[in-house]
């Protein structure tokens, strides 16, 4: 059963975009004044209606996978889960299909999305109250991977040098990530914590901003700042560089500030279920 949800979540997040993504590239159609930016972004829109209708990957690149894992304590699979997710993946890559996209660093292109090592697809998990298990497929595809960026910054720039950092890591990216973008970024914690900050901030619904309305008026800032680069959709100059940003903040040791930033590129992909220890499978779309 959780086998079995796990591969057609890879199915849905290789061949739909979330309905909150979908209308943030609508918005960013609408934005769009310039001819060349409003048809490119009007050939997104096509091809993932397209993608919907045959279930076929909206991209190429059906991304390096991950899954964000909610487990609660009654739910009766436990130390199991990362062998169940492992023959999902091999499912999935088989039968949705996927690209085969985990390289070993010796023996080169393993075939099956699942690296020899154990480490991809890679498991977030977070251990909570409950019986039931919050499963998120997240794939990502290399040319947003390769523009993320991480600066361990001296605690004595303070905000103004985290502002510039993140505007630095999107102008360098330009258009190599396929824009328009969704930015994530994370703030404090460690080096490791931050870039999973940056990753996980994705995941947040288009257009909602952070709880915390200090933060929330920086991803407002930020995003603004962002699109005065010029980028555009697709690095023509027209429309919006990214449709949103968000940003999570962790604490941080006192000689370090750390800051994350994460980039999706125009397909955030992601899909997620709820799996009752009864075995109750609930899919959530956001339409």
């Amino acid at each position: 059963m959780v086998e079995d949800t796990a591969v057609e979540l890879l199915r849905i997040s290789a061949t739909e975009l979330p309905g909150d993504v979908l209308e943030g590239l609508r918005r960013a159609r609408e934005r769009t004044e310039g001819v060349l930016g409003r048809s490119q972004l009007e050939n997104i829109l096509r091809n993932v209606e397209i993608a919907g209708e045959r279930s076929l990957p909206m991209c190429q690149d059906t991304g390096v996978i991950s899954f964000f894992v909610r487990l609660g304590d009654g739910f009766p699979i436990r130390s199991r889960l990362r062998e169940i997710l492992v023959r999902a993946t091999r499912r999935a890559t088989e039968e949705v299909p996927l690209r085969p996209n985990a390289v070993d660093l010796f023996e080169g292109n393993t075939g099956d999305n699942v690296g020899r090592n154990g480490y991809v697809p890679h498991l977030y998990i977070d251990l909570v109250e409950g019986d039931k298990l919050e499963l998120i497929a997240m794939p990502k595809g290399g040319g947003s991977s390769n523009v993320a960026a991480l600066g361990m910054l001296k605690p004595g720039v303070g905000l103004r040098g985290v502002k510039a950092f993140v505007i630095e890591a999107v102008a360098s990216a330009g258009s190599l990530g396929c824009p328009p973008y969704l930015v994530g970024v994370g703030v404090g914690g460690g080096e490791d914590i931050c870039m999973y900050l940056a990753k996980r901030a994705l995941l947040r619904p288009v257009g909602e901003r952070n709880p915390d309305p200090r933060v929330a008026a920086l991803e407002e800032e930020l995003l603004e700042k962002v699109n005065e680069l010029g980028i555009g959709v697709m690095g023509l100059g027209e429309g919006p560089t990214a449709y949103d940003l968000h940003i999570e903040v962790a604490a941080r040791h006192p000689a370090s500030l750390p800051v994350g930033v994460v980039i999706s590129c125009w397909a955030l992909r992601h899909a997620e279920a709820v799996i009752s220890k009864d075995g109750e499978v609930t899919i959530r779309r956001v339409l």
